[in-house]
């Protein structure tokens, strides 16, 4: 008959709440403490890297990221979501991503992948290339003495995490990557316009998608601006 195993040698059961990420290892005699899996690191590439099934898959099939299709400060003065249609909309971030052709200039925008799969967006591009920017609103020009026609300040105007990848870090990923992507095109600097945290609540879920300040603050971004109650401008000098 074997002889049962001493209970200080026994694996744990799982519990109730166990966290995946935890596995136990084996030790000579017993098992070790808990340890954390290794975490694939996020990788971030240029649009153009990427397919357009890939960035397809980042946006869905629904809610606003499929509506909007990252057009927002895109759409000239006149323009809405409902008179151009999602099919319109999502053609010309296509042709603004060139994805597909790995080497080619002028790209829209960054890719982020976990593992392999796509799994973010993010908007990157001269803040004179958004003609909705441009206009006389509060958000960025409130309180501002800029040359809003500055093509060497670049804006990160979107940062998407696809859905069931959210608070994963991507965000922060996406955002360290657009200072190198704008860095390495000779921007002289790059600006955001996030969300305050504390009083995102009750915004339209369309307006979460410029990102969150603390996503800014970690890259090095500092406030330079608070135009609204709930938005701020974040800028890093490069």
């Amino acid at each position: 008959m074997t002889p049962p195993v001493p209970r200080a040698n026994r694996m744990p059961r799982p519990r109730a709440g166990h966290d995946p990420k935890w596995v136990i290892r084996g030790a000579v005699e017993g098992y070790g403490p808990a340890v954390p899996r290794p975490t694939p690191p996020i990788t971030v590439v240029a649009a153009n890297e990427a397919s357009w099934e890939e960035l397809q898959a980042v946006f869905g099939s629904a809610r606003d990221p499929a509506q909007c299709w990252c057009q927002r400060y895109k759409m000239q003065p006149g323009e809405s979501w409902r008179s151009c249609g999602p099919a319109e909309l999502a053609s010309r971030l296509q042709a603004q991503t060139r994805c597909g052709e790995p080497g080619a200039d002028g790209t829209s925008g960054l890719v982020a992948y976990l593992d392999g799969e796509p799994i973010g967006w993010c908007a990157v591009e001269p803040r004179t290339a958004y003609p909705r920017l441009l206009l006389k609103t509060r958000v960025p020009w409130d309180g501002r003495d800029e040359d809003r026609r500055d093509d060497g300040v670049w804006a990160v105007t979107c940062v998407l995490a696809r859905k069931g990848f959210r608070r994963h870090g991507v965000s922060r990923a996406l955002v360290r990557a657009a200072v190198d992507h704008a860095r390495d095109r000779r921007a002289r600097a790059v600006e955001g316009y996030p969300m305050l945290a504390e009083a995102a609540k009750g915004v339209l879920p369309v307006e979460l998608h410029v990102g969150h300040r603390s996503a800014f603050a970690d890259a090095g971004f500092r406030e330079v601006a608070r135009p609204t109650i709930r938005r701020c401008v974040m800028r890093i000098e490069l």
